[in-house]
């Protein structure tokens, strides 16, 4: 049994939400708590900041039940944890897959080298993590020095076997069974937002009605963009969401966006009247009525959904089908990335995967021009 676990606590003072780590006397973890806040005051999403304080607390469980000082731990010692994550089933019952040990790692490798940049540890602890490397082929644009001393990395010592994962994304007819089955205005706006646009879950949730310029011209509010858009900004909300890229960026709205906006904007002003609420999404249907709608919120949303619709319907699979889509549709990928605001390139080619379907009529197209005696 973990000795540490992972909770959510609200301040006293100001309501604001923060994750600690607690031992089994229920006594904050100050080192754990310390990093936790770290991220926060970093501006890292709350989901990153609530799966690294899991993923710490069960490091630091580890440690406790194997007799291992955490502080001083041996590469032999990380090893063996890393081996017990693999072999150790989650919640579901299932073992990890490779792509969540390394996750796992990345956090506790996080963790130790906070812990040596702030000097609660010895350097020698967090260095172990990383070796030396050579970059076997260097990204476009990579500036390699003059005598290539510059491709060398940093990379860590501990990595597990992860296969790629295409993303999830959904066949037409299934995105289609996802707006028919939200029941109400302000549901079939966020599906439709994130169908068509492509948003992440926190940045619809960080809206504020100033950015949504959804009129053919803005310049009226001092904006140049053409067309309808939406703005997506990198900043603190009362509820906690927050933009992944803190870089900002436009996206366009479709006619799907626009006309169920006027039907949830109908809808708010029947159940709240003139609110002076600045956040796009808010509470309709539960105390308290006008607050900004939150994760929790969201969550219980995609769950109903997912009962309705009779199969997993999570947010991010909204966003990997506009992405899947915008590919197939021979989109460039420069402008995939600008729509979706990755920083990396690399990042948006995971929608090049190829579907089952795509390589059988590949092979049978062939084929078929083949006459075989």
């Amino acid at each position: 049994m973990n000795s540490f676990c992972a909770e959510r606590a609200v301040s006293p003072l100001d309501g604001s939400e923060l994750w600690v780590v607690l031992d089994a006397e229920l006594v904050p973890h100050r080192e754990a708590s310390d990093f936790l806040r770290a991220l926060h005051g970093a501006s890292r999403s709350p989901h990153t900041i609530r799966v690294y304080a899991g993923r710490v607390a069960s490091f630091l469980g580890w440690c406790a039940s194997q007799g291992v000082e955490w502080s001083s731990i041996s590469l032999a010692s990380l090893a063996r944890f890393k081996h017990f994550t693999e072999a150790t089933p989650g919640r579901g019952g299932r073992l990890r897959s490779g792509a969540t040990v390394n996750a796992t790692l990345t956090a506790v490798c996080e963790f130790l080298r906070f812990c040596a940049r702030t000097g609660v540890i010895e350097q020698a602890v967090a260095g172990q993590l990383s070796e030396p490397r050579w970059l076997r082929f260097t990204p476009p644009g990579f500036d390699a020095g003059e005598s290539g001393q510059f491709q060398m990395v940093r990379a860590r010592v501990l990595k597990a076997r992860a296969e790629a994962a295409f993303p999830e994304a959904f066949t037409p007819e299934r995105a289609g069974r996802v707006v028919a089955c939200c029941q109400r205005p302000r549901e079939r706006f966020m599906v439709t937002l994130l169908l068509d646009g492509g948003l992440r879950i926190g940045e619809a949730l960080g809206l504020r009605r100033s950015d949504l310029h959804l009129l053919p011209d803005s310049r009226c509010v001092g904006c140049a963009v053409l067309g309808a858009h939406v703005h997506v900004r990198h900043r603190a909300n009362p509820n906690g969401a927050l933009a992944k890229s803190r870089f900002p960026r436009t996206v366009p709205a479709s006619d799907g966006v626009l006309s169920s906006y006027a039907d949830y904007q109908f809808e708010r002003a029947e159940i709240l009247g003139e609110d002076d609420c600045d956040m796009v999404f808010v509470n309709l249907y539960h105390e308290p009525l006008g607050a900004p709608m939150t994760y929790r919120a969201a969550k219980r949303l995609f769950e109903r959904l997912a009962r309705d619709c009779g199969f997993a319907v999570r947010p991010h699979m909204l966003r990997h089908t506009a992405a899947t889509g915008w590919v197939r549709a021979g989109t460039d990928l420069d402008v995939v990335r600008a729509l979706l605001g990755h920083a990396s390139l690399a990042s948006t080619t995971v929608y090049l995967h190829a579907r089952d379907e795509d390589k059988r009529r590949a092979v049978e197209a062939v084929a078929a021009g083949r006459r075989y005696r």
